[in-house]
């Protein structure tokens, strides 16, 4: 290949490289400046110098497998080989300030700025065990699924079960002070639990639980995202309040069984709305039903529990709380939430996944209105 021709080649290798993102942050690797040379041997062999954020880079060999198609679909490369480095520190901060939009490197949560697009849904229980993970994990999959960019916040910071229920091993890369979350699903996932050693347990008083989210919002690397749902953990402590500070225009979704000691105490997370003037999107019930092998529905937990709480809740807020869904009692979501695979990607066609799926789709349309949302007003 004469020298002319190499010069020919380069930008159609270059052009290539372009369509290339890198997996974590989502970009492309030459708009994030990782692309350091592109060496081209009169015989076609091509050698691309890549720049990692950090050397031991969990997702080197997705990069290197994309490389290596992208650039050898190019007509007259041979081969191609990925000559891997590792960015300097500077280069490091450059790339930090870039994904910040250049507002030098200072955390902010982009989610509380104005003009934000993020949908952000907290999902909310009166008390644990009636499958809130569960929902919010199968909604987040099911809205991904769906085209949509997702991010989870694993916000029960004592009962962590998101990273199992999505099959999430990695742990998140450390670019500078900014945290690249671990993806799964589709899905950006970030969780205390992947920073704790094994199976251990946390113990933190509030000022710690406000420091974590504040960390998971600000200092995690999200992109553009969609839609954010936050795992609350159970009751109106620490967390709500921390969340209706950092995060006042998130929604809160209730998650309730039918039955009426559940229902009860669902009432009282939902109409912490009240207080922190956040807009209460709907209640989900969950384990409504068990669906007998003859067709019969047996009511194990009693029967008309979500309903009670949209009613009670549209009256304390004054405006409507729907009931957005019922979802049966189904095996099957526990067995794919152990096998960490949802079971609306695993099972779609199951009756639960068939349930949860109806409620992302009530969940994936922007409504841009005050309805369902305190106003904080008071009679004279």
């Amino acid at each position: 290949m004469s020298a002319p021709a190499i010069a020919e080649l380069e930008p159609q290798i270059r052009a290539a490289l372009a369509r290339v993102q890198d997996p974590e942050i989502r970009r492309p690797i030459t708009d994030l400046d990782m692309v350091k040379s592109v060496d081209i041997t009169p015989d076609g062999a091509v050698t691309v110098g890549l720049l990692l954020t950090v050397a031991g880079c969990p997702l080197r060999d997705k990069l290197q497998s994309d490389i290596a198609e992208a650039v050898g679909a190019v007509a007259g490369v041979s081969s191609v080989h990925v000559d891997f480095g590792v960015m300097s520190e500077e280069q490091r901060r450059d790339l930090q300030s870039k994904l910040r939009g250049g507002s030098g490197g200072e955390p902010v949560i982009p989610f509380a700025q104005p003009g934000s697009r993020t949908r952000v849904y907290a999902v909310a229980s009166g008390k644990g065990g009636v499958g809130k993970s569960s929902v919010t994990v199968n909604l987040a999959a099911a809205l991904a699924d769906r085209g949509l960019s997702v991010g989870v916040v694993d916000a029960d910071i004592y009962g962590h079960s998101v990273p199992r229920m999505l099959g999430v091993t990695d742990r998140p890369t450390r670019v500078e002070d900014m945290i690249m979350p671990p993806q799964a699903h589709g899905l950006k996932v970030i969780s205390i639990g992947m920073f704790t050693s094994g199976n251990a347990a946390v113990v933190w008083r509030g000022p710690m639980l406000h420091r974590a989210l504040t960390q998971f919002l600000a200092d995690v690397y999200w992109g553009d995202l969609d839609v954010l749902l936050l795992d609350l953990p159970p009751g109106t402590g620490d967390m709500a309040i921390s969340i209706a500070q950092l995060l006042p225009t998130a929604e809160i979704l209730v998650v309730t069984t039918p039955q009426l000691a559940a229902a009860e105490v669902a009432e009282r997370a939902g109409a912490i709305s009240l207080q922190t003037h956040q807009r209460l999107v709907g209640v989900v019930e969950n384990m409504s039903w068990l669906e007998l092998p003859t067709g019969e529905r047996m009511e194990v937990f009693g029967a008309g529990g979500g309903a009670r709480v949209a009613e009670r809740l549209s009256t304390t807020i004054g405006a409507n709380v729907p009931l957005l869904g019922q979802i049966p009692l189904d095996t099957r979501v526990r067995e794919a939430g152990d096998a960490g695979s949802p079971v609306v990607l695993s099972d779609p066609g199951s009756p639960a996944a068939a349930a949860l799926s109806a409620v992302a789709d009530k969940l994936a349309v922007r409504r841009e209105s005050l309805a369902g949302r305190s106003l904080g007003l008071s009679p004279a």
